[in-house]
């Protein structure tokens, strides 16, 4: 699958570094212009349908991050490039699909492109498809602690759970919510068996739920009642693996 991109990058050498190297080993990564600041990326941006941006965190003028914030609603994927590894966790805060260091590996530049090829190639055959997943919901039951005991539900009545710090939030089919004191990672290895999916840092959804999945800035689902739910660019491989 060959993928739309452009480089944005201040240094003139980290630029041509970064070509060379995509053109040698990634020969699907087609360039398509590049940028030295953040107003001649958003020219780029603006006038191309783009699957991938390479992305220096620093540059004259602003940074990676006011850049993503000047072009809103993002169809692409990023790839973050910068020599400081303290961006990491703004970077995944901005949905970056993989966040490489200077100077760049020729290894992890490969996995960089082979992931975002993947994302990209599911995400074009279920485009206007409605999703059906792949696995059946598993018919079990789930048991929820609370003071005088616990309660018994079915795992099949489960929408999606949502963290709340060393609590979880369970939404149920009958508009119902508990509270439970469990972190969500609790819940997603007691709900590792049933088709539920871990598509952000703070949610897990009942995959059997999910009735239709949007492109964009990290991509987001919408569950049977309406809810929309942004999926970490980290866990879309993941989540689209689960559909037909």
């Amino acid at each position: 699958m060959k993928l739309n991109s452009i480089i944005v990058e201040d240094e003139e050498t980290s630029r041509e570094i970064l070509r060379n190297y995509l053109k040698k080993y990634c020969p699907n990564v087609q360039i398509l212009g590049e940028a030295s600041n953040i107003e001649e990326a958003l020219i780029l941006i603006r006038n191309n349908d783009l699957d991938l941006v390479f992305l220096d965190v620093e540059m004259p003028y602003g940074n990676a991050f006011d850049l993503l914030d000047k072009v809103g609603d993002i169809d692409f994927e990023t790839v973050f490039v910068t020599a400081y590894n303290h961006y990491a966790i703004d970077a995944l805060n901005a949905h970056a699909s993989y966040y490489l260091m200077k100077p760049i590996s020729i290894d992890e530049l490969i996995k960089a492109v082979d992931y975002v090829t993947e994302i990209r190639t599911k995400e074009d055959a279920l485009q206007d498809q409605v999703l059906v997943p792949k696995t059946n919901t598993v018919n079990g039951k789930i048991t929820i602690p609370q003071q005088d005991g616990f309660e018994i539900i079915n795992t099949s009545d489960i929408l999606y759970c949502k963290a709340d710090d060393n609590y979880t939030e369970i939404y149920l089919a009958n508009n119902k919510k508990k509270l439970v004191s469990k972190t969500l990672k609790y819940f997603e290895d007691a709900l590792s068996d049933s088709s539920f999916a871990r598509v952000h840092k703070s949610y897990l959804v009942n995959v059997n739920e999910v009735v239709k999945y949007v492109k964009g800035k990290g991509g987001s689902v919408e569950l049977s009642n309406g809810k929309q739910i942004m999926v970490s660019a980290s866990k879309k491989s993941e989540l689209l693996s689960y559909f037909k």
